[in-house]
Parts: C-alpha cells; sequence; structure tokens
C-alpha cells in the first residue's frame, strides 16, 4: 500500500515537542481528508490552522512529559539525559536551531520558527495523530502524490536517523510492512552495538522497581512499559505493590504479535514480575503491536 506524500512546515514554539512527535502543518489542509480516506480508520484532530500531532512510525521515545491516564494530577518522565537527546536530535535533523525551551518542556523560541518539509503517511491512529515517515527539505515526488516507500527513501527519514543513533526504541504496530521492519531492525542491530540508550537499555534484562523515582531517573526502559507502569502506579495511588500488575495488564489488552513465532498474544504474558522485579520477555524490535 502506498503513503500519501504531505508537503508543508514544522512548528514547533508554543508546543512540547519530544523524540517522536511534532506538529505538522500542510500547505493543504484538505491533505488531512485524504489522509482520512486512505487510513479508514479515524478522524485527525487538526488546530484551528490545520497543525496535526505527528506519531513517527516505528519509534518510541523517552517521556519528557507524560500524564498517567487516570487522573492527569501528575507529569512523569523518563530520565530526561536520554528523553532530550531525542528531542534535539529530532528537531536538530529537520532544521531548528538555538531551540529554547521552558520549564513545562514548551518552546519559547527557535531558528528558524519553521522549517519546510514533508511526511509520508497512511494511517491515523485512535488519538487522531497522523502516523508518519518525517522528512526535511523538498519532496520527491508532488505534494498529495501517492508514494511507495523503499530502502532509500526510509533511511533518509528522521524515523531511521533516531533509530540509527540509538537515541529511540524501535516500537512496531501492525501498519508497518514487514520490508519496511527489516531496514529498521538493521538500523537498531547496528545502533545496540553501543550507541545512544542502548548500553543503558533495562527493558529484558530488568530492574528492581524501588520507588516511581526508578522510573523517572534512573531506569532506561522501552517507553511502552513506562507508560503502563506509571499508570498502573497511579492507579494504586502511591502503593508500589506489583501483584496486581498482570491484571491491569489484561484489562489494557495491549494486543502484540511475537514476530520471530508468529505469536499472537497480550502484553501481560510478556511483562514478567519477580518480586519487585520487572522485565520485558521479548526484545522491542521482536513484537508488533495491535492498532486500535
Amino acid at each position: 500500500m502506498p503513503y500519501l506524500l504531505i508537503e508543508g512546515e514544522y512548528r514547533i514554539i508554543g508546543g512540547a515537542p519530544d523524540g517522536d512527535s511534532i506538529r505538522f502543518y500542510p500547505r493543504r489542509t484538505a491533505r488531512w481528508e485524504q489522509l482520512e480516506a486512505l487510513s479508514k480508520t479515524h478522524r485527525i484532530r487538526q488546530n484551528k490552522d490545520g497543525g496535526v500531532q505527528l506519531r513517527l512510525d516505528a519509534i518510541d521515545a523517552l517521556e519528557t512529559h507524560y500524564t498517567p491516564g487516570v487522573s492527569g494530577a501528575s507529569i512523569e518522565h523518563q530520565p530526561l539525559e536520554y528523553a532530550h537527546a531525542a528531542r534535539d536530535a529530532l528537531l536538530g535533523f529537520l532544521g531548528f536551531e538555538q531551540v529554547q525551551h521552558g520549564k513545562d518542556e514548551k518552546v519559547m523560541a527557535s531558528q528558524p520558527e519553521r522549517v519546510s518539509g514533508f511526511v509520508l503517511s497512511k494511517f491515523v491512529d485512535v488519538y487522531g495523530r497522523a502516523v508518519s515517515f518525517a522528512y526535511q527539505g523538498t519532496p520527491p515526488e508532488r505534494d498529495g502524490g501517492l508514494v511507495f516507500v523503499e530502502d532509500g527513501l526510509l533511511s533518509q527519514s528522521a524515523n531511521h536517523h533516531l533509530l540509527a543513533q540509538g537515541l529511540v526504541y524501535p516500537t512496531y504496530y501492525s501498519g508497518l510492512y514487514f520490508e519496511l521492519r527489516r531496514v529498521f531492525n538493521a538500523a537498531v542491530a547496528s545502533a545496540r552495538r553501543g550507541k545512544g540508550l542502548w548500553p543503558q537499555d533495562r527493558t529484558t534484562q530488568g530492574f528492581e522497581l524501588k520507588t516511581v523515582t526508578t522510573l523517572n531517573n534512573r531506569v532506561v526502559i522501552l517507553p511502552k512499559l513506562f507508560r503502563r507502569l506509571i499508570d498502573y502506579l497511579e492507579l494504586n495511588q502511591g502503593s508500589l505493590s506489583l501483584s496486581g500488575l498482570e491484571a491491569y495488564l489484561r484489562a489494557r489488552n495491549d494486543e502484540v504479535v511475537v514476530l520471530s513465532r508468529g505469536q499472537k498474544t497480550g502484553l501481560h504474558f510478556l511483562v514478567e514480575v519477580k518480586g519487585r522485579k520487572v522485565r520485558l520477555k521479548e526484545p522491542p524490535e521482536n513484537l508488533m503491536f495491535l492498532e486500535k
């Protein structure tokens, strides 16, 4: 299936971009209607100027500001050294310089204020975001055209760049083609040799969850696992007991395929808890989550 090419610009002032999400404004807002027709899933959520939040496909960056889904009373983050490194690498790749951030992670100033580029997208997720490959510069085809993504074009994306630098985790969903996963996995294999966050990764090795600060400042893990743990702990209203984690994950119903076995299962079967130690049984690149 081809991807829709949408030409436009990235804007970051007043927003809080991170390593896998940024706001994009198309030259023609009618492109969002085209994307909805192509996606046949959810409606796009755009602001008054046509801007839409992108979810960069195939990657997940450490959280700079995550609001738990129960009460929304707190804002949590993962180790900021790596969360900010991914954010800064994305902004630099797209062409933003001298970016100034406030304490709330929002951008106060940048040079330039807007950067031209294009995205390739074919899917709208449940949150109304355009799931996309993001690019800088002039597009290879016309705005609004359909493009088949091959290895060379994929390797020019911000998505691939961040994976190759080891600054984000691979996180695959069912809309991503096998051939593209193969290209991303090659970048991951290379980065795992010592780049970016990988020397500190504890996703499959496991870690002891002593306090919430463990998640905020001390361990580098797959962001999806971080989000589920933070949501679970907030639901427990301060209790650090992990006795109900499996039941909680079961209720969240994250369906996932273990790619090496072609086995469909639930995330609750893949998260192992022994006492206070938590780990994911499979490496992230061996998993494909099913879109909701």
